[in-house]
């Protein structure tokens, strides 16, 4: 018994215990069960704060453990929303104008319908015709498959091109933040078949579902959002444990004697690299949807950032923490910018912390950095390991 996989991780069932308790209860305190202490915007808010700390753990993997600081991963996450948002939108517009099309006396044919869709969906920037992307958006099972393989073939040729050049450090992440830049640069374009700076809109709106009220659609997404979550991280404590976890670790501790002991460093780090993108794109897929838009703005290299340091803050190499560091800053976040903050009077100057919120984080970042090099999850060794 002590060498099963949950004796040697027991975090991993009071994780499971907690994610599953808070689950239940913001379940039962929603406005489906007719209590509605928890409003429906803020199960929302909870179910996209979820999505962020599965990415959060994607990132602390791929980071806290095989000391590889990608500054892309968002990008994945992008991916994964475009790829579900391309369906949603193509569906629900398709249901529109069907609807619109069923009184004419002579019924339209599949042309006209598909050009009635793109017309509708890509008005906004002058075109009326599909683009080849946007080939199987009619697909939902093939969109899905979407949402796992272009980011994880993408993750696969930028790690093997890197990895086998043995890029490593800070030219690594320069690397990084450049795909995330240039990903970005290209989907703000008109021409670039995903509505360019308008992006995908009105994602809430789940095709056949549209008599189902907000507040049940939102408690599903949110239920999916934490199974999601609670596979990751038993995934994820899976992949970090046993001798696969040790290679991790001594890659980020040591990689030049890793590889000297005959391992191959570069199947692990693209190992590592690539199913962490895969995680993202899945995060990024449950996000959007509660989200209700996606746009560039959504991938570009800033959000990739934030992300590094939610981990920092709740301290890398822990998988725990990353939850806790994206959960807190997440949730501060929609707070201060969401007007809960109050305002505070400085003399003839007034503090509001929606142009503040930022600066505030920065100072978060500094300070842990600086005192808590372990971040919020490492007080909680503190806490265990402190001597009576």
């Amino acid at each position: 018994m002590k060498n099963t996989f949950i004796a040697q991780n027991p975090s991993v069932l009071w994780f499971l215990a907690a994610l599953g308790l808070f689950t239940f209860g913001v379940t039962m305190l929603s406005e489906v069960t007719g209590i509605g202490v928890i409003s429906t915007s803020f199960v929302k808010t909870l179910g996209k704060t979820l999505c962020l700390c599965l990415i959060a753990i994607a990132m602390d993997v791929v980071w806290g453990y095989c000391g590889i600081l990608s500054l892309g991963h968002f990008a994945f996450f992008g991916i994964g929303g475009y790829a579900v948002g391309m369906w949603l939108m193509y569906a629900r517009t398709e249901g529109i104008v069907l609807e619109s099309l069923t009184n004419q006396t002579i019924p339209p044919t599949p042309q006209e319908i598909s050009d009635a869709i793109g017309n509708q969906i890509f008005g906004v920037v002058g075109s009326a015709e599909f683009p080849l992307i946007w080939a199987f958006a009619d697909s939902l099972l093939l969109q899905l498959l979407m949402v796992v393989l272009i980011p994880g073939l993408l993750a696969l040729v930028f790690g093997w091109l890197a990895f086998r050049s043995r890029v490593t450090g800070v030219y690594l992440s320069i690397l990084t933040q450049a795909m995330t830049l240039a990903l970005s640069l290209y989907l703000f374009q008109n021409d670039s078949g995903l509505r360019g700076n308008n992006g995908l809109s009105g994602l809430q709106n789940i095709p056949g579902f549209e008599a189902t009220p907000q507040a049940t659609i939102s408690i599903i997404f949110f239920i999916a959002s934490a199974a999601a979550l609670a596979a990751g991280y038993v995934f994820f404590a899976w992949v970090v444990s046993g001798k696969m976890g040790s290679v991790i670790k001594g890659i980020r501790d040591n990689e030049a004697r890793v590889r000297f002991l005959g391992y191959h460093v570069e199947s692990y780090k693209l190992f590592v690299f690539t199913i962490t993108a895969v995680v993202a794109g899945i995060a990024g897929a449950l996000y959007y949807p509660q989200a209700g838009i996606i746009n560039p703005g959504e991938i570009a290299p800033i959000a990739s950032i934030y992300l590094a340091v939610w981990v920092a803050i709740g301290g890398r190499g822990r998988l725990y923490g990353a939850v806790i560091g994206a959960a807190f800053v997440s949730l501060m976040s929609s707070w201060f910018t969401g007007g809960g903050a109050p305002s505070i009077p400085v003399g003839s100057y007034t503090i509001e912390w929606t142009d503040w919120w930022l600066v505030l984080l920065g100072f978060s970042f500094v300070a842990v950095t600086l005192f808590f090099p372990k971040g919020i999850g490492g007080l909680f060794d503190y806490l265990v390991r402190k001597p009576s």
